[in-house]
């Protein structure tokens, strides 16, 4: 995956999207980004990160999906949208035993 840290635009959605950390370390971990973006973002906020990151950066986003981002509604529509269908079961927290 890319990594566009030094986009003020990006910078500006990840603060926003995740706002328990700094932008500049929400944007190092692309995956966690665009979790976030692809369940609370804007159509806005979905069209700028598409202009950084391309359907492979989606794809390994949900591929790689961080437990407990998405609602069930995202998660079957970005597998949709994306071509992956169908939607596996959603990631899961796993608690040691």
């Amino acid at each position: 995956m890319t990594h566009p840290f030094h986009s003020p635009e990006l910078r500006l959605v990840a603060k926003r999207m995740v706002w328990f950390k700094r932008p500049e370390e929400t944007l190092r971990d692309p995956v966690l980004f665009l979790n976030h973006v692809m369940t609370w973002g804007t159509v806005d906020d979905i069209g700028l990160a598409r202009s950084y990151f391309d359907e492979d950066d989606f794809r390994a986003a949900l591929r790689q999906a961080h437990p407990g981002i998405f609602d069930p509604r995202s998660w079957a529509y970005w597998h949709l949208v994306l071509g992956m269908e169908p939607a596996p079961p959603l990631p899961e927290r796993r608690l040691p035993e």
